[in-house]
Order: structure tokens, then sequence, then C-alpha cells
């Protein structure tokens, strides 16, 4: 009989969930933004592409990534514009292009979502510990963000990555990236929480004795995700643009890495000036709709957060 009743009572629990999920403000106008669905899907087809080409990579049904780096001279003699064996067309080293493409998109979306997870999780947490204890804290802690961004962000990038070896390839290029988003994430979940810390449901908290941890994590982060999601996921599309550059300007993948910005400086320098503009033109189409999805979905997310603007729409 006990068991009837709890198996009664998850129900409703669950189609109360769903319910809420189907209510949601935010989910409600982000899925009526025909763009923001739009980035939905190119982000979800990239994915799909990337594991695809992981996976196969890994199980055997795909190219290995030594296959993709190592010069096809002698085993793939095929050197020419796309064809049907060959839909990208193949590199001056006989590499077929649309497996190195394809794998590009793994390399990308892998060390994106590690650059702009490390830097959100650092500006979050800077963010928030300025604006709570403020004074000598948030001073601090503000002006040395103020100084990383004084510089241009890809200028700060380039410097930061000369000071790794070269060995590292494009972990370099991430640790560079992430000291100068983490900046950008301090700056706007300080003033985020400046606003939060001024609710009266705050102080009160804190007057019934609650640890300056469990105010943070529980009550001021929590509000704060709002900008801190907006942020992130615009930061998403211009991470993956920085590292293809960084790559470009030779400071980020090792030389036969398949990685976007390599092969669009192998094309730029040797296929166009040739006539093989396959080289470079495959890497920048999977680069600008990836970069455009996220792009997108950004804009979606920030109108359907936006309080303004929702009034505007109801």
């Amino acid at each position: 009989m006990s068991t009837q009743t709890h198996g009664e009572n998850a129900e409703p629990t669950h189609r109360g969930l769903v319910s809420r999920l189907r209510a949601s403000p935010f989910l409600s106008d982000l899925l009526s933004n025909r763009l923001a669905l739009a980035g939905i899907v190119l982000i979800l087809a990239m994915v799909a592409v990337a594991l695809y080409a992981r996976l196969g990579a890994i199980f055997g049904f795909g190219p290995s990534l030594a296959e993709l780096q190592q010069s096809q001279f002698g085993t793939n003699p095929s050197l020419g514009p796309p064809t049907a064996q060959n839909p990208f067309g193949t590199d001056i080293q006989a590499r077929d292009l649309f497996g190195r493409v394809l794998y590009g998109s793994w390399l990308a979306l892998k060390f994106g979502t590690v650059t702009v997870g490390i830097s959100t999780t650092a500006g979050v947490a800077l963010g928030v510990i300025a604006a709570y204890y403020g004074d000598i804290t948030d001073n601090v802690i503000m002006r040395s963000m103020d100084v990383f961004l004084a510089f241009p962000s890809l200028l700060l990038a380039l410097a930061l990555v000369a000071i790794f070896p070269d060995s590292l390839g494009l972990w370099r290029a991430v640790t560079a990236l992430t000291l100068v988003y983490t900046p950008r994430f301090a700056r706007v979940v300080r003033g985020a929480a400046l606003k939060v810390l001024e609710d009266e449901y705050v102080d009160a908290t804190v007057a019934l004795g609650a640890k300056d941890a469990r105010v943070l994590v529980r009550h001021v982060m929590p509000n704060c995700l709002a900008p801190i999601t907006v942020q992130s996921t615009l930061n998403f599309g211009l991470a993956i643009i920085d590292l293809a550059a960084l790559s470009f300007l030779g400071f980020g993948a090792e030389a036969g890495s398949p990685s976007w910005g390599l092969m669009l400086a192998n094309g730029v320098n040797e296929g166009l000036l040739t006539g093989e503009w396959w080289w470079s033109f495959f890497p920048g189409l999977f680069l600008a709709v990836t970069v455009l999805g996220f792009n997108l979905l950004g804009d979606g997310m920030r109108d359907a957060l936006d309080p303004r603007m929702r009034e505007a729409i109801d």
C-alpha cells in the first residue's frame, strides 16, 4: 500500500516538472525565436559531426588521428579538387580534407569547451567574491581584471601564448585565452551580483547566521545565471574563432594537426595562389557555421532572459 502511494505521488511530481518546463517563459521565448532555433540546429549538427569523427578515429570506422596527420604520398596518390572519393579534395600532402575537416570540429568543440568552462568558473568566482566582500578585495580583484582588459584580446593572447612551449600545441592557446576571457566574466558577474546583494532576502539570510559560502553558492550565484549563460554562449563562438586565429598565425596547433585554423593557413599560403580554393574553403565554411550557431543561440538567449525584451514580446 505504501508502494502504491509512493508511485501515485511520484507521477504527479514528474508531470509537474514537465509542465513547469513547458510553462517556462524563458524556454517559450527561446523556442519561439527562429534564429535561436536555427542556432540550436547548427550546434547539434556540429556536435554530431564532431562525435562521429572522434568515435570513428577510436573504433576504426573512420581515419585515425595519425592517418589524418601523416602525409599520404605513396598510399593515396590522388591530389586534386573535390571528387566522389574525396568530397573536400586533398591538400598538398595528398591528405583527404574531408576527414581532416570533420575531425577539426572535434578539436574546435573540445578546446572551446575547456576554454569557456575554465574561464567561466574562474570569472564567476572572482566576480562574486569581489561583489560580496567589497572594499580592498573588490579593488584588488577588479583592478587586476582591468589590467587584462586594457589590452586587445587577440594581442594579449599572442603575448601570453608565446610564453608557453610549442610542444603544448593547442593547450597553450587554451591557457592564454582562458586568462583573456576570465576578466570579462568577472566584470559581468560582479555587476549582476551587486544587484542581487541589494535584495532583502540576502540580508535576512546573513542575519540568520548563514556562512559566506552558503550565501554565495545558494543565493547569489543562482540569481546570476542569466548573464553567465548568455556570456558563456557568446564566448563559445569567440573562443573557437580565437583558437583558429592563433593556429592560423602559427601559435596554436602543431604542424600537421587537423585544426581549422592551421588548414586555413595552409590554404591561404599555398592554395589560393595556385588555385586550390578547396584547401581553405571547407575548413572556413565549417568554422563560420559553428560560430554562427553559437552567436544565434547567444542572441536568442539574451532576448529570452532580458525582462524588458520579454515585456515587449508580451
